[in-house]
């Protein structure tokens, strides 16, 4: 996502150490952003990939136990499914 800068009115502080405020001017740099750019699109990227990530586990936890569930109480079969069943058993068992 692109940040526009007359759409920014939130504010955030930190305190950085002289190494981190260093290695972060020297990335970007390298990327050709400002410090506060950069720092602003990399914890939005953090940020975005946090929330995926916990979706994606909320989603197999949630599937996990609606597959569970569906095992440990199955539904009665229909009566479609006992027809069929009685005609491939009739299949497979004759010589």
């Amino acid at each position: 996502m692109h940040f526009q800068a007359n759409l920014r009115t939130e504010r955030v502080a930190a305190r950085l150490t002289p190494e981190q405020k260093r290695l972060l001017q020297r990335a970007a740099e390298l990327t050709g952003r400002s410090l506060t750019d950069f720092i602003l699109s990399s914890a939005q990227e953090k940020a975005e990939e946090t929330l995926r990530t916990h979706r994606v586990i909320e989603l197999s936890i949630r599937d996990a136990e609606v597959m569970m569930s569906a095992l440990l109480n199955p539904p009665e079969p229909s009566q479609r499914l006992k027809a069929a069943a009685r005609q491939y058993k009739e299949l497979v068992t004759r010589d």
